[in-house]
């Protein structure tokens, strides 16, 4: 529940501080002296949008704040904890909103920075506001339907939690099932290309590295004989017996190195300091031996080999054919064959998944059909509940003879709210064609239709079972006493404190009627501004009202003059009245 409201520089309240309590809490005040910037600074707290043109002339911004009652356990609790804000021990958490002249405004809940669409998530939980745009709601099949669904309590929630969630996965199952079948022919070409592919990669059976390894053979068959002619001149250099300069010195490099060795190891018995270059150059010449036989080996196997040669550059041809069409090498080749074998395994499912996801939709059907069925049979038994219940409180309301009818007809598509047209229709007087509510009931008729509506919801039971530790739901009416006056008036009163016992109730009215049967009474007031021409803006302020003050206040209510001994007479009438009347 609201337990107060602070508003600075919001329209023409310059710093107001509002104290709302449980019960019925009633604002009243003279026509413009900013009754509704009460309810625009409450609006900005629960997630409103923010006009800049409704701060008060002359100041930077307007400031509005608000002590909720919440708690910690409940969904708002909840919710407030994700957004990072806390609420106090006692319960109770700041909601802050700031309206910049110029620029963005900016929204904190317990402490802490948050959207503005946080607030508008806590209010859904918290608040119910009813104004003429409430009422023109309303007059639309969506709403009313809503209203009954609201009225037919959890279990009836819960059977359409369960076919919106039927809906929902049956609408996507649609669309892929669309889009499958869509697509089916584009599918189809693309798995003959892969398969196409495939057979062709299959039929030439590439190896990993085949194609450079290829290429080096063809390199080496190429040359052959000048492969040979180097490798024989290699091996000779290292252990030709050719004398060096036509000398009777060996010029080859085997010799050239033993002959090192022996000189260094003749001279280490002089020098034991040599003796670690004698090993150095011993290891070279066994080095020198290892090459010179593998060179000799090179040698003998490499042979013309013209028939290797064109078998070689055929299978590189074959292999260039796969390059030029799937990849830059063999590998890349190998890595497509892989993707592709694995895109045509999901292209070949395509259908068994198309038929499985056609019968889950089936069964989907099948769900929506049975639990519809339920939907729209809880509905017409709730809408007989609903139509009593209201016209009980329209007798109340002095519209005797009035009735609600409430109709449920099959809807031409069925959607996520089920396969059902909701129609509320006002019966005037007996004998009398009902008249839909968005088209024939006027605006006075529709605020006690919707006043009925609260009354029958809040005392329907089906909320029963609420934890009773959990805050007051709060009703804000805005002129819902619009269009009546005299008797009506009195019930309508009535019927407020009536939904006041069980919800925070705050109303807007012009009527002493109404007023009178408030727990608690709130007056707008307005002055002039400065004197000599300093703060020349009207200034609104917000009190309290009890004893004298209240009674003064509901006789300017009734005739426009608060000294009038018969309006004061009748004023201290209607609050024994109403007392009585409870």
């Amino acid at each position: 529940m609201l337990e107060e409201i602070s508003i600075e520089n919001l329209g023409v309240i310059r710093a107001a501080r509002v104290p709302l309590h449980p019960g019925l809490t009633v604002i009243t005040g003279e026509t413009g002296a900013g009754k509704t910037m009460v309810l625009t600074g409450l609006g900005l707290l629960m997630g409103g949008k923010a006009d800049p043109s409704s701060v008060r002339p002359g100041a930077t911004g307007a400031v509005v704040e608000g002590r909720l009652r919440v708690s910690g356990r409940d969904a708002v609790g909840q919710r407030i904890d994700e957004a990072g804000g806390s609420v106090d021990d006692d319960g109770t958490v700041v909601v802050l909103r700031t309206v910049a002249a110029e620029g963005r405004s900016r929204a904190h809940l317990g402490g802490r920075s948050v959207p503005q669409g946080v607030l508008a998530e806590i209010a859904d939980d918290l608040v119910t506001v009813h104004g003429q745009a409430d009422q023109l709601r309303l007059r639309t099949p969506s709403h009313q339907r809503v209203a009954l669904d609201a009225f037919a309590g959890r279990a009836h929630a819960e059977l359409l939690d369960q076919y919106r969630a039927a809906w929902v996965e049956r609408t996507g199952l649609l669309d892929e099932i669309a889009d499958l079948t869509a697509r089916a022919q584009e599918r189809a070409r693309e798995a003959e290309l892969l398969r196409i592919g495939l057979t062709e990669i299959e039929r030439v059976d590439p190896q990993p590295g085949e194609d450079t390894e290829l290429t080096s053979l063809v390199a080496r068959l190429g040359n052959a004989e000048e492969l040979r002619l180097g490798a024989q001149a290699a091996h000779d250099a290292i252990v030709g017996d050719d004398a060096l300069d036509g000398g009777d010195v060996p010029g080859d490099a085997t010799s050239a190195v033993e002959r090192a060795r022996r000189a260094l190891e003749t001279a280490s018995h002089l020098d034991p300091g040599l003796t670690g270059l004698v090993e150095r150059i011993a290891g070279v010449g066994y080095v020198l031996a290892d090459i010179a036989t593998e060179v000799s080996g090179y040698v003998e196997d490499l042979q013309a080999d013209p028939g290797g040669l064109e078998q070689a550059h055929t299978r590189l041809a074959a292999l260039g054919g796969l390059t030029r069409t799937y990849g830059d090498t063999i590998d890349d080749v190998l890595a497509w064959a892989s993707d592709a074998g694995l895109r045509l395994l999901d292209l070949d499912d395509g259908g068994e998944r198309l038929r499985s996801m056609t019968e889950r939709a089936d069964e989907l059907t099948a769900t929506l059909s049975a639990l519809g069925t339920r939907i729209t049979a809880a509905r017409t038994a709730t809408g007989e509940r609903l139509a009593r219940a209201v016209t009980d409180e329209l007798a109340g309301l002095a519209m005797t003879g009035s009735s609600l009818v409430v109709d449920v007809t099959p809807a031409d598509e069925p959607g996520p709210w089920g396969a059902d047209v909701v129609t509320l229709s006002l019966v005037p007087h007996p004998g009398s064609p009902p008249r839909p509510l968005g088209k024939g009931a006027s605006g006075g008729e529709l605020s006690r239709v919707m006043l009925a509506i609260e009354v029958a919801l809040a005392t329907s039971g089906a909320d029963a079972g609420t934890d009773d530790a959990a805050p007051l739901p709060t009703f804000v009416f805005d002129e819902v006493d619009a269009g009546v006056g005299g008797r009506a008036a009195v019930e309508v009163g009535r019927r407020l404190a009536s939904l006041a016992r069980t919800a925070q109730v705050i109303v807007v009215t012009h009527l002493a009627q109404v007023a009178a049967f408030a727990d608690s009474q709130l007056v707008v007031t307005k002055s002039a501004g400065g004197v000599g021409g300093v703060d020349p803006v009207t200034v609104t302020g917000v009190h309290e009202v009890t004893g004298e003050d209240r009674v003064r206040e509901l006789a300017r209510m009734l005739s426009g003059q608060e000294e009038s001994d018969a309006a004061r007479q009748h004023a201290l009438e209607l609050l024994e009245s109403s007392v009585v009347g409870r």
